[in-house]
């Protein structure tokens, strides 16, 4: 929790400075060490507490100085200073998607915009196409941009309120008295952002938890409280609603606070053609007898069906397939045996070495690992001759490590504008995993977009689509492309579509990986690892599939390495023997 609260001071600093047009060098210097705390395996507090911070990589002492005084006080001199120089509107205007620091200081300076309304009224009245680099067209996409903000307000990434709510819960569960403790709500059915906390504890002295409650850390505004319930909000702005129940009701409360309302809506009239009441106190008869409520299961065996995963509790369905004995088997993260989308330091956006990312994955359970960095398109990517040099240094490690876990050499080849892969047919077809994705030109229409991801598809090169829709949760939205015809080509050429698994990522959405299930189109869960530490992103990504129905099945790094191999043998048209250098999808 506290890692995540230095990582947006950090961050905050770096657009403070670069607002005020400071040293640049100090902009990526707190940049970087944002992403190091990050990463951190341990509260930085106790780094702090030990006077160890001068040994992270890429945290100087002026930055560690910077990060103690916040974590003793909750701020820090810098930050309070660079505040002083910038209207708080203008911070907000960098949540817009496209509007970086850059605009920010331009539209700030030059038109005095200092909230997200101001800048929406520049843009609709033509005074902002008038700044330089700007232009019409530009300011029709921030008015868009504009809207897409205010449709996400209020709502916060899983990730983010997720430590949050992990912290509140082991605190509730250490209060005496207490049985039993749990975030129910979007956060349990693990819904790709949230709202607020919804917070349940089973316990028969509800008087001494709701006492406690504000008294946690991190809590720092009481909004209500009753002798039952209690709501407040966090020091980061989250609101946390907090709800006591005795023991014989808490798995009635369980399912009623998870819902979704539409699930809630489906499960209660059915309950009610049974001649049965369901509320978040219990499963009651027609005589007003408790039947049921002390356990989840029970609430459902009430009403003559299995229990249902959070996950599933959507309203589309998930009654009728219980009924049907159709539910699926889903997925569990212990069923991923590798990861096919890892970054190493070969990347410029990435830190850590293959032995640091083989160490990791080796901890997380991972037997297998696709090294796929960056091609020569991106900043600092490989072009071919890096790129077969870093193919000799994988293999060789690969050698050393003696299966523990393996290391698969691979790349993540950038789709160009023109569908053409930004590597040639000779390279690629000697790689163990190619990853194709889209990193660039996100504003062609549907069918131009469409058409340059199907003939990377058709190049018979490919292994993995990556982050197909390209969204950014928060910040951009996805791209327009046909999702039915690119899975109509992936099945063709035995392409998988890739569940990017990266927290901002979240890349396939639950529904399209339905689609795509049912499209006959295999997928693949990766975390597209930056750092060791991300590696455990997989998580994320197994319950954006299990929202999406899928099964171990329906995951290609389910397989065991030589059941891969062969899946990809199989998938790929073009082997350096046949290579001639011209062909559909290949770089000139």
């Amino acid at each position: 929790m506290e890692n995540a609260e230095v990582v947006a001071m950090l961050g905050e600093i770096a657009d403070l400075l670069e607002l005020t047009n400071e040293n640049p060098f100090k902009v990526r210097a707190y940049r970087r060490a944002a992403q190091v705390v990050d990463t951190l395996p341990v509260p930085i507090s106790e780094l702090v507490h030990k006077g160890e911070l001068g040994s992270l990589p890429g945290v100087g002492v002026h930055t560690a100085e910077r990060i103690a005084q916040f974590v003793e006080s909750g701020t820090c001199d810098v930050l309070e200073r660079l505040r002083g120089k910038v209207p708080p509107g203008v911070m907000e205007l960098l949540r817009i998607e496209s509007v970086g620091p850059k605009t920010a200081a331009l539209v700030w300076k030059e038109l005095g915009l200092t909230s997200v309304d101001a800048l929406e009224e520049a843009a609709l009245s033509g005074r902002l196409a008038t700044l330089p680099r700007m232009g019409a067209k530009r300011a029709e996409a921030i008015v868009s941009a504009v809207a897409r903000h205010r449709s996400r307000q209020g709502r916060v990434p899983l990730h983010r309120a997720l430590p949050y709510a992990e912290d509140l819960v082991a605190r509730l569960r250490a209060i005496p008295g207490v049985k039993q403790a749990i975030a129910a709500g979007s956060l349990r059915r693990h819904k790709e952002t949230v709202g607020d906390l919804d917070l349940l504890v089973s316990s028969t002295d509800p008087e001494r938890v709701v006492s406690a409650f504000p008294k946690l850390p991190g809590v720092t505004t009481l909004l209500a409280q009753g002798p039952t319930k209690s709501t407040a909000r966090l020091s980061v702005g989250l609101q946390v609603d907090l709800r006591v129940l005795p023991p014989e009701s808490f798995g009635a409360a369980l399912h009623y606070f998870t819902g979704s309302k539409a699930h809630n809506i489906a499960l209660r009239t059915r309950a009610l053609h049974r001649g049965l009441k369901v509320s978040e106190y219990g499963v009651f008869d027609a005589k007003g007898r408790r039947i049921a409520g002390e356990r989840e299961e029970d609430v459902f065996r009430a009403v003559g069906l299995p229990w249902i995963p959070p996950e599933l509790r959507e309203g589309l369905g998930e009654l009728e397939a219980a009924e049907a004995g159709r539910l699926p088997t889903l997925i569990e993260e212990e069923d991923l045996r590798g990861d096919l989308h890892v970054h190493s330091e070969a990347s410029a956006d990435a830190s850590s070495s293959l032995l640091e990312l083989a160490s990791a994955a080796r901890g997380f359970g991972r037997s297998y690992l696709a090294i796929t960095d960056h091609s020569r398109s991106r900043p600092l990517g490989l072009d071919e001759e890096r790129l077969r040099e870093h193919l000799d240094t994988i293999r060789w490690m690969d050698r050393e490590l003696r299966g523990r876990p393996h290391l698969l050499a691979g790349i993540e080849v950038d789709i160009l504008p023109d569908g053409s892969l930004d590597l040639g047919a000779e390279v690629l077809s000697e790689l163990d995993c190619v990853v194709a994705s889209v990193h660039s030109r996100f504003n062609m229409s549907s069918e131009e977009m469409t058409e340059r991801m199907v003939r990377a598809l058709r190049s018979g090169l490919v292994h993995v689509l990556g982050h197909p829709s390209g969204r950014l949760i928060g910040s951009r939205d996805p791209y327009p492309y046909d999702l039915e015809r690119v899975l109509e080509v992936a099945r063709e050429e035995g392409v998988a579509l890739e569940v990017n698994a990266h927290p901002e990522r979240l890349d396939l959405t639950d529904s399209a990986c339905q689609r795509a299930k049912a499209a006959g189109v295999k997928l693949v869960i990766s975390s597209d690892s930056h750092n060791a530490q991300h590696l455990d992103d997989l998580r994320h990504g197994v319950w954006v599939a299990r929202r999406g129905w899928l099964e171990a099945g329906d995951v290609l790094n389910t397989l065991s390495l030589s059941e891969l191999r062969r899946h990809f043998r199989r998938s790929r048209r073009v082997s350096p023997s046949t290579w001639t250098g011209e062909g559909p999808g290949l770089a000139p």
